[in-house]
């Protein structure tokens, strides 16, 4: 168990978290939420014991393995696999036992650490090794790759294979969904949800907490509170606490309304689509969670497009790749002004090429591309991020795109992303990866694009922002196209889903969970696929051991025949080697004048006696020697 007693937290002089109290019990999945630089990180880093406590108490089992996902990832020669494997340390450790163990034959040592290993289900870590990484997206063929060729975003993947691989009783992650596409995503949640360990949980993605954590821990004005339940349970107690205060209920009402006239605005337009219904109902959800936005320091709207030509743009069968091979063929698209389209598919299948072809980034191989009169696009993708000039201001960054409009104009839209103050003025080169998607944004919304290409556009941002976000994009006019792990944000905007799958781009006709349905078939189907190669391996493989054993047994045949002919020559090359030595001392003292010239000739006679014996022994072994090496020559030779 966890316990904080009158816990207080700070970083320098900065006190972020006060006089907190709570338990966690084992198993405990819990949500860890409240605004960017609430103290979110800095209770991981006291957990992980990187940090210690300003006053009170933190008590946590000092046997408690903590696994947490690093932050670098060294450009290391070993593959993949490997390094996911060593997550796990104990397993690690007796391996490294057993090899030692063996070199030394310690034979009772060696019997323990199998049990051991037995008892941690070490003999299949390697396949759930392997497992772990195909969730993440990992193909097979990726599993012996060595760390340091991976892109930083796989290499932030393999840390998370890793910290999952640990057989932690603590597991702290934080925004583990990041660097994921939404197919990672739904794998993770249910891996997560079986996991038996206590879960302490940052993410901004409001359904991945609602499908794993059972609890939220939210710090808000250096307060830690728990709640009990998922996201939106939390989410709704908030909201009552919230609309108990008098000065916010105007502004609360507001937000009620507008979410009103939207959804009935909707309700007509779309009644015939599933996407549309489910729609509905997420907005239906919003309205019962908004008051806990109330509150929310972002504020802003998209500026109406300067024109809205219809269609925006069209791709007439459209080929596109790389190094003329195509990974997507016979793209056929019209997009119209209002139209908000969804891009599902797995990792690599090609929602980020579409995307791009879109942009007019990436060339097409074939096909006809008609762009509609006075098309704008604004394109938002993690890369535009680092087009960002470290050493300007978010204010600056805003008089360079436009130079007529005033600063003061500039000031109150940036203060509608959290701008405000020194910040605005602030070189953006220390922001953090949030601040720098805001301020990204910012610069497109200004744009006033009239069709919008964002892929992956919720990275880095937390909740209030998406939410923002959210309520910008649904009143948006101009057409919208969306690649996102954000099922919350893919649900309340857009109306018709395309899966890019086996090489096509085409109409989904379903919507989230009936692609969650899709998903988890084709993983059955690969499942199947695998099981088939597996059990035509497994067939060869007792063929092959069958044919083992009848070899094995001529081999041992053999053996048995050789061996008696093979101790008999041994035991002969040592007497022979034995009479040779007595009978050179013989030879040596028989050539002694000496020896002749005594009276007693008993020694002589003695030694001529023993000298014709070791002869005459030697050459009949020498004999039997090579009659037994005819019988070995004649017995086929062991491989």
């Amino acid at each position: 168990m966890i316990q904080f007693k009158q816990l207080t937290l700070a970083r320098g002089l900065k006190v972020l978290i006060q006089g907190a109290s709570l338990q966690l019990h084992p198993g405990h999945k819990v949500g860890l939420t409240g605004a960017n630089g609430a103290g979110k990180s800095s209770l991981f880093a006291l957990l992980r014991g990187e940090m210690h406590v300003e006053s009170g108490n933190l008590e946590m089992p000092a046997s408690w393995v903590v696994a947490h996902v690093a932050q670098e990832t060294p450009a290391l020669a070993m593959p993949a696999i490997e390094f996911v494997l060593d997550g796990d340390v104990e397993l690690r450790s007796i391996e490294a036992a057993l090899a030692d163990a063996e070199t030394n034959h310690k034979g009772e040592l060696i019997g323990e650490l199998h049990h051991r290993l037995m008892d941690i289900d070490g003999y299949s870590a390697k396949a759930r090794a392997a497992e772990l990484l195909s969730g993440l997206g990992f193909s097979q063929a990726n599993l012996q790759q060595p760390v340091s060729t991976f892109s930083g975003g796989w290499r932030v993947r393999l840390n998370l294979a890793r910290a999952l691989m640990c057989r932690s009783d603590l597991l702290l992650l934080d925004e583990p969904t990041n660097h994921l596409d939404l197919d990672a995503v739904i794998w993770l949640e249910g891996w997560l949800q079986s996991y038996r360990g206590t879960l302490l949980l940052i993410s901004h993605d409001r359904d991945f907490l609602d499908a794993i954590v059972n609890h939220i821990a939210h710090i808000e004005q250096q307060t830690l509170t728990l709640y009990r339940g998922g996201y939106s349970d939390f989410d709704r107690q908030r909201a009552e606490k919230l609309a108990l205060q008098q000065a916010m209920f105007e502004k609360q009402q507001r937000k009620v309304a507008h979410l009103h006239s939207y959804i009935d605005r909707f309700r007509v337009q779309a009644t015939k689509a599933r996407q549309a219904q489910s729609r509905i109902k997420a907005l239906e959800r919003m309205e019962m969670i908004s008051a806990a936005h109330v509150d929310s320091q972002f504020s802003f709207e998209f500026r109406a497009p300067v024109a809205a030509p219809d269609p925006l743009l069209v791709l007439d069968e459209m080929s596109v790749g790389y190094n003329h091979v195509a990974l997507i063929k016979n793209i056929v698209l019209a997009i119209r002004p209002g139209e908000r389209l969804g891009l599902l598919g797995r990792n690599g299948a090609g929602k980020t090429t579409l995307i791009k072809l879109l942009a007019n980034e990436l060339k097409p191989l074939s096909g006809k591309r008609v762009e509609g009169k006075d098309l704008n696009i604004g394109y938002f993708a993690q890369h535009q991020l680092e087009q960002l000039r470290p050493d300007e201001s978010p204010l600056q960054h805003m008089m360079k795109l436009d130079p007529l409009t005033r600063e003061q104009e500039h000031l109150n839209y940036l203060g509608g992303f959290d701008f405000k103050g020194d910040m605005a003025r602030s070189p953006c080169a220390n922001f953090s990866g949030g601040e720098k998607s805001r301020l990204a944004l910012a610069l497109l919304i200004w744009t006033r694009p009239n069709l919008l290409l964002l892929d992956e556009p919720t990275n880095h941002l937390d909740l209030e922002m998406r939410h923002a976000l959210t309520l910008a994009l649904q009143d948006y006019e101009g057409g919208v196209i969306l690649v996102s792990h954000d099922r919350a944000l893919l649900r309340a905007t857009c109306d018709e889903f395309i899966l890019v799958a086996d090489g096509k781009a085409e109409p989904f006709d379903s919507d989230l969970e009936g692609y969650s349905q899709w998903l988890n078939e084709q993983r059955l189907k690969e499942k199947q696929a695998t099981q088939a190669v597996a059990e035509s391996q497994e067939s060869t493989e007792k063929s092959n051991k069958n044919d083992r054993a009848a070899n094995k047994a001529e081999r041992q045949a053999r053996i048995a025949e050789r061996r008696p002919l093979v101790k008999e020559v041994e035991q002969l090359e040592l007497n022979i080697a034995q009479w040779q030595t007595e009978k050179k001392a013989c030879d040596d003292r028989l050539n002694d004048s000496e020896l002749y010239s005594a009276a007693d000739k008993t020694e002589l006679q003695q030694l001529l006696k023993k000298q014709a014996e070791l002869a005459n022994q030697i050459e009949v072994a020498e004999e039997r020697w090579l009659e037994l090496h005819e019988l070995l020559e004649a017995i086929p030779a062991i491989d």
